[in-house]
């Protein structure tokens, strides 16, 4: 059986373990590489006086983790800057946050070279190669280059932008000539496929094969779909631990009888936070028999603190939730609960269950998994309503969510308020087909779909070789 290696821009032990307050996607590479054997290569998170390459390896619960240091250039050029201020914002259509700097580019280029270049010695001949996110496109280039004939898939968490966004990119033509040295390309949904083949036939010159491969660049790539999803059951288990219960009950105790909305989003412009909170204060001044009955609960950790824009992002909400809370509260009754404390996943599948409503409406979104963490901890007899943004990846699978516009405050503001007002009828029928989704496109299906495509392009090089 082929070994799976596995290219991440960070890895740590926690994650290989399945730590509790790590994600899922981390819980499913863990097992994949369990199952297949093989590596999880990638950057330790930390620093060093200068990048030497050298490897550490550990084996945690049956899985080999591999990780090397940076340099503070590495970090400031290739992840604080291409990565995270020119890449993902324009992936996620912020153009006006968008930084386009050579040096930026050029970071990103030497690590990916860099990383390719430790890598390359611990890949044996038939292994598959799967590398994930905008962190490391170019890495299969970089792997081809240093005598790599393995299967080699790619992965791409967030969306892929429109061709006429991506054109304002610098050497856009390259970063799309990157993806053609792989045998398969995964997007999470045929809208942000289809814009990467729109760029490939008007951008680049390139043509559909009969077989469906994109050619163009004088290579071939299959580009598909492949939305991801969670270990449904799995997080349905975790609201039964004692850690689960303990949330719930502390949850409902503080509901005092209130209906509670929540939102659990990283701290990031992408999620549309300060929209959600204006949307909150429309629907309580447009209807105020509500204030005192409902109250949000939104739970918003921090990310990417180097990076000036995220830094501000706290301030504003923390200053908008002010401004509510302080024009609207009572005494015994605040509108916003407003926290940045990271939770375990046992204490967010607790706090699911004990909302009534579930708000995830950010105004770019690769998936989202929230939605599907949401949807799968809630009680069948008594489900709560999600309220979901049209631009979430994770809406194009979730037709049985009120979908909204996060831009418009009214929107969201009356899909609330038919959330509070729905009868237990529709919102049980609407759980069920939501949650028939969820545990039928799970993580494990999305795991082995994408690790399948490998293998039959493995299988097709073999005998084409």
């Amino acid at each position: 059986m082929s070994r799976l290696i596995v290219v991440s821009n960070r890895v740590s032990p926690t994650q290989a373990q399945g730590a509790s307050s790590q994600g899922g996607l981390a819980m499913a590479i863990s097992a994949a590489l369990r199952e297949y054997g093989g590596i999880w290569f990638g950057w330790s998170g930390q620093a060093a006086p200068a990048f030497t390459g050298t490897i550490a390896m550990q084996k945690v619960d049956g899985v080999t983790v591999a990780t090397t240091d940076l340099d503070d250039q590495d970090i400031q050029e290739y992840y604080n800057g291409y990565a995270n201020r020119t890449l993902w914002p324009l992936f996620h259509y912020r153009i006006d946050l968008t930084a386009y700097d050579r040096s930026y580019g050029a970071g990103y280029a030497r690590v990916n070279g860099r990383l390719a270049e430790t890598l390359h010695p611990l890949i044996e001949p038939d292994d598959l190669v799967w590398v994930q996110d905008y962190h490391l496109i170019p890495m299969g280039r970089e792997l081809r280059e240093r005598g790599a004939a393995n299967a080699m898939g790619f992965f791409l968490h967030i969306p892929w932008p429109a061709r006429e966004l991506l054109v304002t990119l610098p050497r856009h033509r390259d970063l799309v000539e990157a993806m053609f040295h792989y045998d398969v390309v995964g997007f999470q949904t045929a809208e942000w496929c289809d814009a990467f083949k729109a760029y490939v036939l008007h951008e680049a010159g390139g043509t559909i094969l009969p077989d469906g491969r994109l050619s163009a660049f004088g290579r071939t790539v299959r580009a598909e779909a492949f939305p991801i999803g969670i270990d449904a059951q799995g997080f349905r288990h975790l609201c039964d631990t004692p850690g689960g219960q303990a949330s719930f009950q502390r949850m409902v105790e503080s509901k005092a009888g209130r209906r509670m909305l929540i939102g659990v989003d990283r701290l990031d412009y992408s999620k549309g936070l300060e929209e959600r909170f204006l949307a909150f204060e429309r629907l309580l001044q447009d209807h105020p028999s509500l204030r005192r009955e409902v109250f949000m609960l939104q739970i918003s950790t921090h990310s990417r603190e180097d990076v000036p824009e995220y830094q501000e992002i706290a301030s504003r909400l923390d200053a908008l939730s002010g401004r509510i809370n302080g024009a609207m509260a009572e005494m015994d009754w605040v509108p916003i609960r407003n926290v940045h404390r990271l939770h375990t996943r046992e204490e967010l599948a607790g706090l699911y269950r004990a909302a009534d409503v579930a708000l995830v409406t950010p105004l770019r979104d690769g998936m989202n998994l929230v939605a599907k963490e949401f949807v799968a901890a809630q009680d069948e007899a008594d489900p709560g309503v999600l309220v979901l943004s049209r631009f979430a990846g994770a809406a194009a699978q979730m037709r049985e969510a009120l979908i909204v516009n996060p831009f418009a405050r009214e929107d969201v503001a009356d899909a609330i308020k038919r959330a509070l007002g729905m009868p237990l009828e529709e919102r049980q029928r609407r759980w069920r087909a939501l949650m028939d989704g969820v545990e039928t496109d799970d993580l494990m299906a999305w795991r082995d779909s994408f690790v399948h495509g490998l293998q039959q392009a493995r299988d097709a090089g073999r005998q084409t070789g």
